[in-house]
């Protein structure tokens, strides 16, 4: 069972103000008795000295001094002479029964009812200090009988009560005064306890979000007690903690980005060899057909054999430059091209690509259009932009059709340059339209094939404009497909 720290300390408050009450009430029935006697016996002592050294001859040698003590230790004194038979001091109106009392005594005729309790014998004065019983009276006295040193006899009585009868109230009363005491004290110890486990309480509940990892919990009572100063390192040790977690996390989050960026890299090798594999298998094939047939003279005209030998040279060269691509695209893929991003003129470029692209425009039959007379000042890589406009025109010439209409426009909307290269001929299937930037991925394998393309093209423009952290994309239109990516505008 679960006790509170308050009840712990309340029950041990009331037991130990319990053991202490009984251990009160053990002591005054075992001690009491001869304390209290062993007090009267020190007071009949002070009498006696007092007595001896003052010679008292009659009532004037009395001091007040004395009298004062008698009163307050409700003392009897008789002083009589050394024949017994003159009162020299009394300070009772009993006096003549305790002097004969002490002629008796003096004389051997009274020991009845008496404990001699301590007896002192000196050169010139003796005293004896006796227990007696009054039977008459049913009374007990200690009593002091002795004779002093000027020769004459004194008796001092005192009067003791029942040590019994007071032991028993004295605990009775201690009993009341102890009930009241512990439940007063049970209550101040319950309000005291009270303040001091709230704070607890404030620890015990922080303690808890701290398990469950949330360190916004602060202890705010404060004090510059003990438990202040652990609420102060509960504040610390929080921080700490949600400092170490959250670097922890970190730590993992980039554990995780490597993990995945190792897998991403392996897959993208088994993909790139598995790629290549399959796209060389084609042209390779050819190539050792053709040649075979070279060495065995199949056809032994000369404008076979040059037919062959044109064959084995193109796609040789197919494959120098789908390698070429290959290797500019997993360079592009795997962050290890440096991007240097400035400022030029994207017009200026795309009408480069335009000179250069001349006589291949000539060739398809295409009609280029292009109107941006101002410059388009943007921000990139001009070298890497570059190679975009030219896959994306030489797609476009390589798709050409009906019209044979080429038109590159740009359009800038909030400082952002959106370049695209329109094309008339058929539009891209719409299952097909996001595949497209896939590498390998081809819509009309059989055309592909025809003009050469190997499928790398649009994903090296995707991977280029990744790395610039920019847009691409195709639309389809009635007459043709649209291909455009964005700059961002330089003022």
């Amino acid at each position: 069972m679960k006790y509170s720290v308050k009840r712990k300390i309340a029950v041990a408050f009331i037991g130990v103000m319990t053991v202490a009450l009984l251990g009160v009430a053990i002591l005054n029935y075992a001690f009491l008795g001869t304390y209290y006697t062993y007090q009267k016996v020190d007071t009949l002592k002070q009498a006696w000295n007092v007595l001896d050294r003052l010679n008292i001859q009659d009532s004037d040698d009395v001091p007040m001094s004395f009298t004062q003590f008698c009163a307050t230790n409700n003392l009897k004194v008789l002083i009589v002479n050394s024949y017994l038979n003159d009162k020299l001091y009394a300070n009772t109106i009993d006096s003549e029964v305790m002097q004969i009392r002490l002629a008796g005594i003096l004389l051997g005729m009274e020991g009845r009812n008496t404990t001699v309790l301590e007896r002192v014998e000196k050169e010139d004065c003796s005293y004896e200090i006796q227990n007696f019983h009054e039977t008459q009276m049913n009374l007990d006295y200690l009593q002091l009988v002795g004779r002093m040193s000027n020769r004459t006899y004194c008796m001092v009585q005192c009067p003791i009560d029942s040590i019994t009868d007071a032991a028993a109230i004295s605990n009775q009363f201690y009993t009341y005064v102890g009930i009241v005491a512990i439940i007063l004290g049970a209550v101040v110890i319950w309000l005291v306890t009270s303040r001091i486990v709230r704070p607890i309480k404030e620890l015990t509940e922080i303690s808890k979000r701290m398990a469950a990892l949330d360190f916004d919990a602060r202890y705010v009572s404060g004090g510059e007690d003990e438990i202040g100063e652990l609420g102060n390192n509960f504040n610390k040790m929080s921080d700490k903690l949600e400092l170490a977690i959250s670097e922890l996390k970190t730590a993992n989050m980039e554990l995780q980005k490597d993990i995945e960026k190792k897998t991403q890299v392996d897959e993208m090798r088994r993909e790139f060899l598995s790629n290549v594999t399959h796209e060389l298998k084609t042209p390779l094939a050819l190539i050792q057909g053709y040649a075979e047939g070279l060495k065995d003279n199949v056809n032994e005209d000369q404008e076979s054999r040059d037919f062959y030998c044109d064959v084995i040279v193109d796609e040789a060269s197919k494959m120098n430059e789908m390698v070429k691509k290959l290797l500019n695209l997993n360079q592009l893929e795997f962050g290890n091209v440096q991007v240097t991003m400035e400022r030029f003129d994207l017009a200026e470029v795309i009408r480069g690509v335009l000179q250069s692209s001349a006589i291949l425009i000539e060739q398809k039959e295409a009609k280029v259009v292009f109107n941006q007379q101002e410059p388009v000042m943007v921000w990139g890589d001009e070298f890497k932009v570059e190679e975009v406009i030219t896959n994306y025109l030489t797609n476009a010439l390589n798709h050409l059709d009906y019209d044979r209409i080429i038109e590159i426009d740009c359009k800038t909307e909030n400082g952002v340059v959106a370049t695209s290269v329109f094309n008339t001929g058929d539009p891209i299937p719409e299952e097909d339209i996001d595949k497209i930037w896939i590498k390998f991925y081809k819509v009309d394998k059989a055309r592909t094939r025809e003009y050469g393309g190997s499928g790398i093209g649009l994903s090296i423009v995707k991977a280029i404009m990744d790395s610039m952290n920019q847009k691409c994309g195709a639309d389809n239109y009635e007459n043709g497909v649209a291909f455009w990516f964005t700059l961002e505008q330089s003022q």
